[in-house]
């Protein structure tokens, strides 16, 4: 009877772990492992148990079509690459997928290599040679974004043609094709021909966050998954999850292929007056930074989760997100209650999965009490 008692204890806890039935996409940032003390984060820090995609972001493109390795110490870049490979031993159904681009990359590159044939041959040799050497299960292209931030009015098509060569040859080799796209409607109207970048991909990961942030100068949630009676303007009651994904979908996009992009960190604002802490209220900027991000504007869940005590968090039940304030500090992040509302969504669209950004900000040492990786445990309870 202990035995079996025992197996079934064992049994449950690996349901918990392994209850999602879709994909479950991490993103594993390179530059984290030089942060400070518990917020330093390394490939050894994963629990490939939680994931059923890793991806290691990022490389670069060179103007010639080439990759370009980002990190200043490319050595320890390549080390932490072998690290991620070897988390395959503990999960041998693991993907781990090589993703170029991210916001630091810029438009220009991307655009100068999708109009011109031979650099798209190049990037498509170069790409092939880099996850071939080693290791990696596909391609990821994070180009944020088309059209925009030095990018030229041919990009939509470019786009499409860019991603429709790399996908035959990748799909040629038993690799998959992915890339992350922004959510913002006013953003894809200007860079997606939908229906053509739907058609070239494996799986499309939405970016269904960041729709507010120190680069406004009002208070509004980082990722509210619904809109709110203050949306005054038409923008702002797309400015949501809910809208974003819809949009997509409405567009022509295949549900089985997208994952909902989902945060582990939040965007925070000073506010110009305490008194007033209400979405919209003028703010004079982004809030402090915080100890391991080290970055105005922007906290992770590690960080957030540690002002528990004297710090009031307020739940905001119409856009399903909560924020923390104190003073003049304004946190708007997700948490474990946030995520189950975002997934349980995800679900009901029949996605094919979830994407997180990022495995770094999470609680992923336990350091705030409720073990290692709350948020992406949540996310997989619930998850399908």
């Amino acid at each position: 009877m202990s035995k079996l008692l025992i197996l079934l204890a064992f049994s449950s806890a690996f349901m918990v772990l392994s209850a999602s039935a879709g994909n479950v996409v991490c993103y594993f940032t390179s530059w984290t492992i030089y942060r400070p003390d518990n917020g330093k984060f390394t490939a050894a820090d994963i629990d490939p148990s939680l994931c059923t995609h890793v991806y290691y972001a990022f490389v670069g493109l060179r103007e010639d079509g080439t990759v370009a390795v980002l990190d200043d110490w490319e050595i320890t870049g390549l080390m932490e690459i072998e690290h991620l490979m070897s988390l395959k031993t503990q999960n041998p159904d693991l993907k781990i997928i090589l993703s170029m681009g991210g916001w630091n990359e810029g438009s220009y590159k991307y655009s100068t290599v999708a109009k011109n044939p031979n650099a798209r041959a190049t990037m498509a040799k170069s790409v092939l040679e880099f996850i071939d050497k080693y290791g990696f299960d596909g391609f990821d292209l994070d180009w944020e974004y088309p059209c925009q931030r030095g990018g030229a009015d041919e990009d939509k098509a470019n786009f499409v043609t860019l991603l429709g060569e790399l996908k035959a040859a990748l799909n040629a080799q038993g690799y998959i094709l992915t890339a992350a796209v922004s959510g913002g409607i006013a953003s894809c109207k200007l860079s997606y021909d939908i229906p053509g970048v739907s058609a070239n991909l494996d799986m499309i990961n939405v970016m269904t966050y960041d729709f507010h942030g120190a680069f406004e100068k009002w208070v509004g949630h980082y990722a509210p998954l619904y809109a709110s009676h203050l949306d005054e303007t038409d923008e702002q009651k797309t400015l949501n999850v809910a809208a974003g994904l819809q949009y997509w979908l409405d567009s022509g996009a295949d549900a089985s292929k997208i994952n909902l992009g989902l945060g582990t960190y939040g965007r925070t604002f000073t506010l110009a007056n305490a008194s007033n802490p209400d979405l919209y209220a003028p703010t004079y900027g982004g809030g402090d930074a915080g100890p391991y991000t080290r970055q105005m504007g922007v906290i992770g869940y590690n960080e957030v989760c540690a002002y528990e005590s004297d710090w009031e968090r307020v739940w905001d039940d119409e856009q399903k997100v909560p924020h923390k304030v104190k003073g003049t500090q304004w946190f708007g992040y997700d948490d474990e209650e946030s995520l189950r509302y975002k997934v349980e969504f995800a679900n009901s669209k029949n996605l094919g999965g979830v994407m997180i950004w990022s495995l770094d900000t999470d609680d992923f040492k336990g350091i705030c009490g409720n073990g290692p990786y709350p948020l992406l445990k949540t996310i997989n309870q619930y998850l399908n």
